[in-house]
C-alpha cells in the first residue's frame, strides 16, 4: 500500500495505554494505515520498543509519552508539554484502564476502587479535557473511548469495575451532546471477553487464575478490537458511529458464554 492509499496518512493519533493489549494493537493498526502516533503509557520501556517496531515496519513517526492517566492532576501538564507539532491530534483513543479483583462489594478494597476510578474515569476525563479544546479550536477530531460490555451489564464481583465502565458510557454520551454543532465525532467501542493482559492485571500476575475466563472459547484479541476502532475512525466525516459492542461468537452477555470444555 502506497502512502497516498493509507487511510490515516498525515493524521496524528494519540493512544493511551499503548504499552500492551488493545492499546498496542490499536497503535499498530493506525501505523499500518499511515498515521503519526503519540503512544502513551506508564511503561516507557515497552513504548520505546513499540516505537522502534513501528518505525521498522511502517516508517511511522512516533512520539513516546510516559503518562500515568491515574495521576489525573498531572495529565494536563504532561500533554501541554508536547511539542507544538504534536498537539494537532486528529484522533484520541482513550484506552488506558484496568480492573482489580473480583470480590463482593462488602469485602472490597478501597485502594483497588481508587485505582480503578482514578484510571478508568478520572484519567479518561483528564486526557479528554486536555485534548478536546485543541480539536475544537482546529475544527476537527474524533474521540474514541474504550468501554466494555461491563458498561451495559453488571456481573457478579464486577461491582466497581462495572460502575467505572457505566461511567465511561455516560461520559461518552455527555461528550457527544456537548460537542454537537462541531465537526468532532465521539465513539464508544465496548468489547466483551478479550484475551489481553486485562485479567493478569486484575489478578495481580496470577496467570493461572487469569486464564480461566478464556478457557473453552476463542476470545477476542487486541487486534480484533483494534480493527473495530479503525473502522469507526475511517467512516466518512458525516458518519459518527456512536457505540459498538463486540463480543466473541461464543459470548452473548457478560455471563452467558458457550464453552467447549
Amino acid at each position: 500500500m502506497t502512502d497516498h492509499q493509507r487511510l490515516f496518512s498525515g493524521q496524528t493519533v494519540l493512544v493511551t495505554g499503548a504499552s500492551s493489549g488493545i492499546g498496542e494493537a490499536t497503535a499498530r493498526a493506525f501505523a499500518r494505515e499511515g498515521a503519526r502516533l503519540i503512544i502513551a503509557a506508564r511503561r516507557e520501556d515497552r513504548l520505546k520498543k513499540l516505537a522502534t517496531m513501528l518505525e521498522d515496519a511502517h516508517g511511522t513517526e512516533t512520539f513516546v509519552l510516559k503518562l500515568d492517566v491515574a495521576n489525573h492532576r498531572k495529565v494536563a501538564a504532561n500533554l501541554e508539554g508536547l511539542p507544538s507539532g504534536w498537539r494537532t491530534i486528529d484522533i484520541l483513543v482513550n484506552n488506558a484502564g484496568l480492573s482489580r479483583g473480583l470480590g463482593k462489594l462488602h469485602e472490597g478494597s478501597l485502594d483497588d476502587w481508587d485505582e480503578m476510578i482514578d484510571a478508568n474515569v478520572k484519567g479518561l476525563l483528564a486526557v479528554s479535557r486536555a485534548v478536546i479544546p485543541w480539536m475544537v479550536s482546529r475544527g476537527r477530531g474524533h474521540i474514541i473511548n474504550i468501554g466494555s460490555i461491563a458498561g451495559h451489564e453488571v456481573y457478579p464481583g464486577g461491582n466497581v469495575y462495572c460502575a467505572t465502565k457505566f461511567a465511561v458510557r455516560a461520559i461518552t454520551k455527555g461528550m457527544a451532546l456537548d460537542l454537537l454543532g462541531t465537526p468532532i465525532r465521539v465513539t464508544s467501542v465496548d468489547p466483551g471477553l478479550a484475551e489481553t493482559e486485562f485479567s493478569i492485571v486484575r489478578f495481580r500476575g496470577d496467570e493461572q487464575r487469569a486464564s480461566v475466563p478464556y478457557q473453552g472459547l476463542k476470545a477476542l484479541t487486541g487486534d480484533d478490537v483494534a480493527e473495530a476502532i479503525l473502522w469507526c475512525a475511517s467512516r466518512p466525516p458525516n458518519v459518527n458511529i456512536a457505540e459498538v459492542i463486540l463480543v466473541p461468537t461464543a459470548q452473548r452477555s457478560t455471563m452467558v458464554v458457550h464453552r467447549t470444555t
